[in-house]
C-alpha cells in the first residue's frame, strides 16, 4: 500500500498545531460578574418564617393628632441570606390580612372590611424583593414590588440585618425593614376626605427566619 504524501498531512498537522497553540480567552468582565453572582447565590440559604418572632407594624397620623400604631401577628415566605452580608438578601413575604391586630376587635373588623384591607377578596399582601444595593455593613436598600388591594407598585424599603445565631441545632438569620407609602396609590382611601387618617403610613417589618433542614 502506498503511504501518503506528505502534502496529504501536512494540512492536518498545521490546523491540530493551531489548536494546540491557540489561547484560551480570558473571561470576559461580565461572565465573571455573572459567575460570582451564581456562587454566591448556591452559597446562601433559604431561611422560612418564624412567625413567633416575626411580625409587620404600621403607622399612620389619626385625626391630624397621634400616631396611631397596628400590627400584622404572621408573616409567611421566606428570605435567602449567605450569613455574611458580602451578597444581598432577598425576600419573599407574605402577610396575611387577617393576622392585624390593633388590640380592639372592633377595629381589628374594621381593619378588615372593604373600606381598608377587603380580606375577603384580598386575603393577603405580598412583597417581592428585586434586587439591592448595599448602604453600610449590614445594611442595604432593598427595592421590590409591594401588592395590596391587588395593586402593586415599586418601593424601596431600608433593610438592616439584625443578626445570625444557632438555637438547638438550627441557624436563624434576622432582618429589619422600614419604608413609607401613601395608602391611597394602593387605593385605601377611607378617612381621608374627611382628615380622620392620614394617608402616608409608615412600615416596619421585623423578620427572623430559620433554615428547615
Amino acid at each position: 500500500m502506498a503511504m501518503p504524501s506528505l502534502s496529504l498531512l501536512a494540512p492536518a498537522a498545521v490546523v491540530a498545531g493551531a489548536l494546540v497553540a491557540m489561547p484560551l480567552a480570558a473571561p470576559s468582565a461580565e461572565s465573571t460578574v455573572a459567575t460570582d453572582a451564581m456562587v454566591a447565590e448556591s452559597q446562601a440559604d433559604r431561611y422560612e418564617f418564624d412567625s413567633v418572632h416575626s411580625c409587620a407594624l404600621f403607622r399612620v397620623l389619626h385625626l391630624g393628632a397621634g400616631q396611631f400604631i397596628g400590627r400584622f401577628n404572621i408573616l409567611e415566605g421566606s428570605f435567602t441570606f449567605d450569613g455574611t452580608g458580602d451578597s444581598p438578601p432577598t425576600f419573599d413575604v407574605a402577610i396575611p390580612i387577617e393576622s392585624v391586630d390593633t388590640n380592639n376587635s372592633r377595629l381589628d373588623t374594621h381593619l378588615r372590611s372593604p373600606d381598608f384591607f377587603n380580606e375577603t377578596e384580598h386575603p393577603r399582601m405580598t412583597f417581592v424583593s428585586t434586587g439591592a444595593e448595599k448602604t453600610g455593613e449590614r445594611t442595604w436598600k432593598v427595592e421590590g414590588d409591594l401588592t395590596i388591594l391587588g395593586v402593586t407598585r415599586p418601593i424601596t424599603a431600608d433593610v438592616e440585618w439584625t443578626g445570625t445565631a444557632t438555637m438547638r441545632g438550627a441557624k436563624r438569620s434576622g432582618f429589619e425593614a422600614i419604608f413609607t407609602i401613601d395608602r391611597s396609590d394602593f387605593g385605601m382611601e377611607y378617612g381621608l376626605a374627611n382628615g380622620t387618617l392620614g394617608d402616608s403610613t409608615r412600615i416596619t417589618v421585623s423578620m427572623e427566619g430559620i433554615v428547615r433542614e
